[in-house]
């Protein structure tokens, strides 16, 4: 168990001890996994920076999504979902998407670029992976912007989404992969969604380092 995710970044960021002073950029998917890659950075002392990728959720039900979409256009559909739905409807889920990643880009990131990704080493965060789909559409924006080397990293994943990843990037690291994995909360004792005030706050501290 972690007890917040202050904690969890704590934990993840020995794992990646490797990359300490070794001029790799940590990105984290906002809003969750924003405290757990400000831990990472510090302690590598890496630059570090938002990567704004969102959920296509159901139309009937918003927890669950069928893929995701990235700031950069980049988007990853499972296949087996999307059948459910027409591709109208698709385009307005990822239209509507896009424009929650506009207002994050410009409220979290203050409107700033996304960091130079080609020929870097760049450790994508989450607070945990579950479906997988926003760590996906981050993988290929990533590959498309030609980094020399994609980490992905999360203080927990279920066995099976790891071994997916695993295939798309050069290293996965997991703290924790429970046997019976059901939901990223189940492993922190204090949970909450996270609001954009303290992703602003984290960022800030950041910036004042």
């Amino acid at each position: 168990m972690f007890e917040d995710r202050k904690d969890a970044g704590e934990k993840l960021a020995k794992a990646l001890a490797k990359y300490k002073d070794k001029d790799v950029l940590v990105l984290s998917i906002p809003r969750g996994g924003v405290e757990v890659g400000y831990q990472v950075a510090k302690y590598l002392n890496a630059e570090f920076s938002l990567i704004v990728t969102r959920k296509l959720p159901f139309p009937d039900n918003p927890e669950s999504g069928f893929g995701a979409v990235a700031e950069d256009g980049s988007t990853f559909i499972y296949e087996s979902y999307s059948y459910y739905l027409s591709e109208e409807t698709i385009n307005k889920i990822i239209r509507e998407q896009k424009q929650e990643i506009e207002r994050r880009i410009d409220v979290l990131r203050k409107g700033r670029p996304l960091p130079e990704v080609q020929n870097k080493t760049v450790i994508l965060i989450d607070d945990g992976i579950a479906m997988g789909s926003t760590m996906s559409a981050s993988i290929k924006l990533c590959k498309n912007r030609k980094a020399k080397k994609i980490v992905v990293a999360a203080p927990v994943s279920g066995e099976e989404m790891a071994d997916k990843l695993g295939k798309m990037v050069d290293e996965v690291v997991i703290l924790e992969r429970p046997r019976f994995f059901q939901a990223v909360a189940q492993v922190y004792r204090n949970w909450y969604d996270v609001p954009d005030r303290e992703v602003i706050e984290i960022l800030e501290k950041w910036d004042k380092a």
